[in-house]
């Protein structure tokens, strides 16, 4: 996509999209590119292939449940398979998660067909920590960047009830500078639920203990769940998945 293309693009649909949906948008300057914003593939070898491999499932149809995110997503293929498949199998779930993605990851991925034709009923949305831990990104950027991903799935899947989630913790203490930073985030991210279309889940508080530590039983690296970490995620969502489920 030509610098000319994203000049045009980004605030015409994300901006000013955004903010016609919801009234608490952060309206980011208009003289200057977001990168959080602007839609781009990762250059890595093995993200191309993945995405085409991702395109092709969804063309086969029979979808209800979409995960959509990062590496911690993504992650459900490994560590978090055994889980997967007890919780989200029988759903006709597709995981979305790709390592490092940032926000303009998945909006570039949402605008090359990983959703084309989807009549899914529910997407999980959690994207972010790689644009405040990799390029530091300001948290009205981070948040400007999912916004816009939620702005784009209600466009193309209107019927589909979107789950937003917070940020998981990161870092061993509540102190961690990019733990503060994705809770600074996440604070404004809850307030794009209207009950109605997207909904805001945070299931932080489950990965830590009373101090505010992250349980390295859960989490060894302090980023990415282990199989404890899954299930106590997909236990954590599994009340308020089944609601939007219909179940």
């Amino acid at each position: 996509m030509t610098r000319i293309v994203r000049s045009v693009f980004v605030p015409l649909l994300f901006v000013l999209s955004s903010v016609l949906i919801f009234p608490a948008a952060t309206v980011l300057a208009a003289d200057r590119e977001v990168p959080a914003i602007v839609p781009a593939p990762q250059t890595a070898g093995w993200w191309m292939p993945q995405h085409e491999r991702n395109v092709a499932r969804v063309r086969q149809g029979s979808v209800d449940l979409l995960m959509i995110g990062d590496s911690i997503t993504q992650g459900w293929g490994d560590e978090g398979r055994r889980v997967w498949e007890r919780y989200y199998t029988h759903r006709r779930a597709v995981n979305l998660g790709f390592n490092s993605d940032r926000t303009e990851q998945v909006l570039w991925r949402m605008q090359h067909g990983e959703i084309d034709g989807l009549h899914p009923k529910v997407a999980v949305v959690m994207i972010g920590t790689n644009n405040s831990g990799t390029r530091k990104d300001p948290p009205e950027e981070t948040v400007a960047g999912v916004q816009a991903i939620v702005t784009l799935l209600r466009a193309r899947l209107p019927e589909t009830r979107i789950l937003l989630l917070g940020i998981f913790p990161r870092g061993s203490t509540a102190t961690d500078s990019l733990r503060r930073l994705n809770s600074t985030i996440n604070d404004r991210l809850r307030g794009f639920a209207d009950g109605q279309h997207v909904h805001y889940l945070d299931l932080g508080h489950l990965f830590l203990d009373r101090d505010g530590r992250l349980k390295r039983d859960l989490m060894p690296d302090l980023l990415h769940p282990n199989e404890q970490g899954y299930q106590v995620w997909a236990e954590g969502m599994e009340a308020q998945l089944k609601a939007l489920l219909g179940e």
